[in-house]
């Protein structure tokens, strides 16, 4: 049998079309729930300094943590004061928390600790509105809140969204979860600010596309992120790359494009990663996103020596700054 991203980004198959009535179920009630709110039965939560939600059409990674990154550290050199608000997905904090780089990752989730980077406050908690309104009391000084996916989380009002599209896979089969990846229809996108399609391939019809690529950095060593390494270090020596974001195709890519020769070991995207997944190898190579989930392993001791941490950079073409400062300072919207 197939994993089910195989079938979500593959040619419609007949286990595609074996979860056609749970997908219609799905897609009716994503509908219902979207149309309530905009027919104002169900009460969006409108927070006082502008909201820019990124988010995706699909399941899985798209681009949407980088992006946020991204759009805050640019933010913050324009003299604006961003904050990030998140879920905190497969962290157990149910009430809003403050998320430094040293919280850890069971409570916060991966993506939001590798948010906490980016030197402004950030905040997560299952109700969106609940962690915005907990930073901006403990910041008041935040003049704009980054929502770090949230597409679908209509309690949270928004005046700008963003919908980031996987250049590469594009919207696979094109069917609702779960016999495809969709979590709302293609058209979807007629409503959003803007559209960000990260790296090449998919060609999408919107009249404000940007165009994202990630950049890689500088390999650094788990324990000390001072301690850098080009990828001709690992010359001759036996790699390991272990991954588990949405699309590890993506991050093995990299690699190649860097000229490593390297094992591939996928995982399923938040993994939570135990000593027993890591293989015997001469060094390990993995993503940002895992390096804060394989940093709060309590048994991770010496084995840590050999794990090295690829950092990537967003680029956007145009200026996505430039355009989203411009729609801020034009007002907040209605949305």
């Amino acid at each position: 049998m197939r994993s089910i991203e195989q079938i979500w980004y593959s040619p419609i198959s007949w286990q595609s079309a074996a979860l056609l009535p749970l997908s219609g179920l799905f897609a009716l009630i994503a509908a219902g729930r979207r149309g309530l709110y905009r027919a104002g039965v169900f009460k969006a939560n409108r927070l006082p300094v502008p909201v820019v939600v990124v988010g995706n059409l699909t399941a899985g990674g798209a681009g949407k943590t980088p992006l946020t990154l991204f759009l805050a550290r640019q933010l913050l050199e324009r003299g604006r004061h961003p904050g990030i608000i998140s879920r905190g997905y497969r962290g157990s904090a149910v009430e809003p928390l403050a998320v430094t780089p040293q919280t850890d990752p069971a409570l916060c989730g991966d993506e939001p600790l590798l948010l906490a980077r980016a030197g402004v406050p950030v905040f997560v908690c299952p109700d969106r509105a609940a962690a915005g309104r907990a930073l901006l009391a403990a910041h008041p000084d935040v003049d704009v809140l980054l929502c770090d996916d949230g597409l679908q989380h209509y309690r949270l009002a928004r005046d700008i969204e963003l919908c980031v599209v996987d250049g590469a896979r594009g919207f696979g089969n094109g069917l609702p979860i779960p016999a495809g990846p969709l979590r709302e229809p293609v058209a979807r996108l007629r409503s959003v600010g803007a559209v960000v399609v990260n790296g090449p391939g998919a060609s999408v019809a919107h009249e404000q596309v940007f165009r994202m690529t990630l950049q890689p950095g500088l390999f650094y060593a788990l324990a000390n992120r001072n301690l850098t390494f080009a990828a001709s270090e690992f010359a001759g020596q036996q790699v390991a790359a272990v991954c588990g974001i949405g699309n590890p195709a993506r991050f093995f890519a990299t690699l190649r494009g860097l000229g490593l020769s390297f094992s591939e070991h996928p995982f399923p995207d938040h993994h939570a990663f135990a000593m027993g997944d890591l293989p015997e190898a001469d060094w390990i190579v993995v993503t940002e996103k895992d390096a804060v989930k394989l940093a709060a392993l309590p048994d991770l001791g010496a084995y840590g020596d050999k794990i090295r941490v690829l950092p990537v950079s967003a680029r956007l073409e145009p200026d996505l700054t430039d355009w989203l400062i411009g729609k801020l300072n034009h007002g907040r919207q209605t949305a």
